[in-house]
């Protein structure tokens, strides 16, 4: 069968439609083929990605967190704590002698104390006593920085004595709001002392002599070497009676209406937890737990301070971690609170 020319020039004429319809389809294919490998590409760069992001993290966060970790515990174990976190009691420790370089001296417990005051979550102030007394002068700075500190932020201060209040320990504790005291604690001892070796007569067995050479004829009265003079005895008398004088009279100014007549309070005298509360020396039967329990009903927060265990180094590592820790509590205790 033969085509007429009608049909051949008809099927001339279609055929470019059908190569421009097969390059079409060609095109989209290929297009849809490349936007698939570019999906899979971006697919694959975005796992890569992800991949080195752990690996980053791996390598740079699991020694940051490990140290993290360690400081936690290694502060821990050194007394050190974080925070406080929420509404709290603070509590300060005068633990021992009061003496110029002990764990209760004046440069260890007033910063303390001023930590303890300006921390917006402390709603009061506990001073737990548990000390014989010691050095007048360290006892004044002590409670004069808790005087200070009350006015400036006018929060509650307590003072709650333990096994033993006395002498310096118990010149703080009245210039507090309000003392505690246990049925056996011991409480009192007000006056002030004196005390010295005496080794002249056993330098004098050995023929050994000190030779001193002072401006005044009292200059030397405190030496253990050379013999006690009367004027020597008679200026010792007089500065232990002004200074006893001064405690007593600190006494009454701070707990007169509470103390009863006819008691030497100045003879240097202990008394039980419940006599001295008989007598006006203490307000309260209590231990610490339960006034904080019972005065305040929230927890209590050791503010310290802690003793050095960990040697020299210790003293400047807890400066460090406290000083972290105070930027800490400041720039989040606003939404703690």
């Amino acid at each position: 069968m033969h085509s007429s020319p009608g049909n051949v020039s008809e099927q001339i004429g279609a055929l470019p439609e059908r190569l421009l319809e097969e390059l079409l389809t060609e095109l989209r294919s290929d297009r849809e083929h490349l936007r698939a490998e570019h999906r899979e590409l971006v697919r694959e760069r975005r796992s890569e990605r992800r991949w080195k992001i752990f690996f980053q993290l791996l390598l740079f966060g699991g020694p940051l967190l490990f140290g993290i970790v360690y400081l936690l515990f290694f502060t821990s174990a050194m007394g050190f704590q974080w925070g406080p976190f929420g509404s709290v009691v603070g509590v300060v420790h005068i633990d021992g002698a009061i003496t110029p370089n002990g764990a209760a001296s004046a440069k260890r417990l007033v910063p303390v104390i001023e930590k303890a005051f300006t921390y917006p979550n402390v709603k009061a102030i506990v001073v737990s006593i548990d000390s014989p007394g010691g050095a007048a002068a360290e006892a004044e700075r002590i409670y004069r920085a808790i005087e200070n500190l009350r006015k400036k932020h006018e929060k509650p201060v307590v003072a709650i004595i333990n096994n033993v209040g006395a002498s310096a320990a118990y010149m703080i504790a009245m210039h507090t709001d309000r003392i505690y005291a246990a049925k056996y604690s011991l409480v009192g001892s007000i006056g002030t002392m004196i005390d010295g070796w005496d080794v002249h007569k056993a330098l004098e067995r050995l023929d050994v002599a000190q030779r001193v050479y002072a401006s005044g004829k009292l200059k030397s009265m405190l030496s253990p070497f050379l013999p006690m003079s009367k004027e020597a005895e008679e200026k010792a008398k007089q500065l232990v009676n002004q200074g006893g004088a001064v405690f007593l009279a600190d006494l009454k100014a701070t707990r007169g209406a509470l103390l009863k007549p006819g008691i030497a309070y100045d003879s240097g005298e202990i008394w039980a937890g419940e006599e001295a509360k008989v007598i006006g020396l203490v307000d309260e039967i209590a231990t610490l737990d339960e006034v904080v329990s019972a005065k305040w009903g929230i927890k209590a927060y050791d503010f310290g301070p802690n003793p050095e265990s960990f040697g020299p180094w210790s003293s400047t590592f807890q400066g460090f971690a406290q000083s972290l820790a105070d930027a800490l509590v400041a720039r989040f205790s606003p939404q703690l609170q």
